[in-house]
């Protein structure tokens, strides 16, 4: 499953809320989206065909009501089906590398990342 741009911004909201949410809540949560408002009814579908989310039943927004999402899979789940799709795969050296290049960890997240790697 390849995620544009804006779909992935869609999909980081949906993410870090960890909870459904409707198309309003959508448009106002993300600071700096780089999408149209206009154009979220298009990127909910495009999301939804490929199974990046799914329905999560109806909730009242104002005087109306509307279909809320929510994401089909976990952030992880989706970049390790991304990783998994290349035809080269990167070894785990390399991928912790890189990883640890991009995001430094904390103390205890550098700890708990050690002991996986020690299993």
């Amino acid at each position: 499953m390849y995620l544009t741009k804006n779909e992935l911004e869609i999909m980081d909201v949906l993410w870090e809320q960890q909870r459904p949410l409707s198309r309003g809540e959508l448009l106002s949560l993300p600071k700096n989206k780089t999408w149209m408002d206009s154009s979220v009814h298009i990127l909910l579908n495009s999301l939804l065909r490929k199974g990046a989310i799914r329905e999560a039943g109806y909730a009242k927004c104002g005087k109306t009501s509307g279909r809320v999402y929510e994401a089909a899979l976990s952030c992880a789940e989706y970049y390790i089906t991304t990783l998994s799709s290349t035809k080269v795969q990167p070894t785990l050296p390399q991928l912790l590398e890189a990883y640890l290049a991009a995001v430094p960890l904390e103390d205890e997240q550098r700890e708990a990342a050690l002991a996986l790697l020690q299993k």
